[in-house]
């Protein structure tokens, strides 16, 4: 009896282990399956999170590279640009060293007291043929010189600056020039008007010359008074334009260019320009006379600003000279 009552202790004991056993897997199964069921969840979250992370760091890349290619442009232009700002400075600086030695030339053997900065002096001139011709042997002129610059010629045709500077601060002296000019040559063959970018005053005498009758100069002064054309300060496109629509070999022709600055690039440019449409004849002598009056508008700013003034006077002093004619720079404009 006391071995069946072991025996029964036995068996309880392994029903009950049993049960234990069985308890712990089931709360492991359980776990299990409530771990699966969440996990998933939490995984899609992670990697809609992650996936939002790496659009937005995409699109910032974009933006970086699209700044960036921004920026490289912009550099190249400055570089670009900078490159062009080195040969202006260096063409300047030429240009002002020719200036320099022309102007220790022209002043070279005047007194301090004879030095007048900016302006020439007048170059006197004698009578020629043509001009007895056409004035008369025994004519006396009101006004014998216009700065010297000799009247022996048949045509005359005037390039006048008419930019902003001249217009509203030397154009009622343009005007008083223009009628002295206009005295001294009592009878021509022909006039002709444009502005410094060869643009006519009169369209219709478009490439032809303008009678000379009392009736014409007066329309032609009528008209100065309010002409104001667009003009870029550079006599250089009129006076190319001129020689190359007037230059005839059996006439004689004087340009006169009123104007007060050069804004354009070359000096030697200008010149060479120029002697390839006004080509010269016997004793190296050209067709085409240059004539220049200077107004010193510019010289009425500050040293720095006076540039133009400046090459515009070495021009016209060069250009008149290679071509027969004188540049007159006045003392005032008002």
């Amino acid at each position: 009896m006391r071995r069946n009552r072991r025996k029964r202790g036995q068996e309880e004991f392994s029903v009950s282990f049993l049960d234990v056993i069985c308890c712990g897997f089931g709360a492991i199964v359980l776990l299990l399956m409530i771990a699966k069921t969440v996990e998933p969840i939490v995984l899609e979250e992670a990697e809609l999170d992650l996936d939002g992370q790496v659009k937005e760091l995409q699109r910032q890349l974009a933006e970086i590279r699209g700044e960036t290619s921004v920026l490289n442009r912009d550099l190249n232009a400055k570089r670009e640009q900078l490159d062009i700002e080195r040969k202006r400075i260096a063409q300047l600086r030429g240009e002002l060293e020719t200036l320099q030695a022309l102007y220790a030339r022209k002043t070279e053997g005047e007194s301090e007291q004879g030095k007048l900065k900016g302006e020439l002096t007048v170059a006197l001139q004698t009578l020629t043929e043509e001009m007895r011709r056409l004035l008369g042997e025994n004519h006396q002129r009101k006004n014998s010189v216009i700065g010297g610059i000799p009247v022996d010629s048949e045509y005359i045709l005037f390039i006048i600056d008419t930019s902003g500077s001249m217009f509203n601060y030397g154009w009622d002296r343009m005007m008083e020039e223009m009628v002295n000019t206009l005295d001294i040559y009592p009878n021509v063959k022909g006039i002709q008007v444009m502005n410094d970018m060869g643009d006519y005053m009169f369209s219709n005498y478009r490439g032809k010359w303008i009678p000379d009758t009392p009736g014409r100069r007066q329309a032609i002064l009528k008209r100065l008074r309010s002409w104001n054309p667009f003009s870029n300060s550079s006599p250089v496109e009129g006076i190319q334009k001129a020689v190359r629509s007037f230059y005839d070999p059996d006439k004689k022709i004087s340009i006169y260019v009123l104007g007060d600055e050069f804004t354009g690039k070359s000096i030697r440019n200008v010149m060479l320009a120029v002697d390839r449409v006004n080509a010269q004849h016997g004793e190296g002598k050209r067709n085409v006379r240059i004539h220049a009056i200077g107004f010193p508008i510019q010289f009425s700013r500050p040293p720095h600003l006076q540039t133009t003034g400046l090459r515009f006077a070495a021009l016209m002093r060069e250009l008149t000279y290679r071509n027969g004619g004188t540049f007159v720079g006045l003392n005032d404009f008002r």
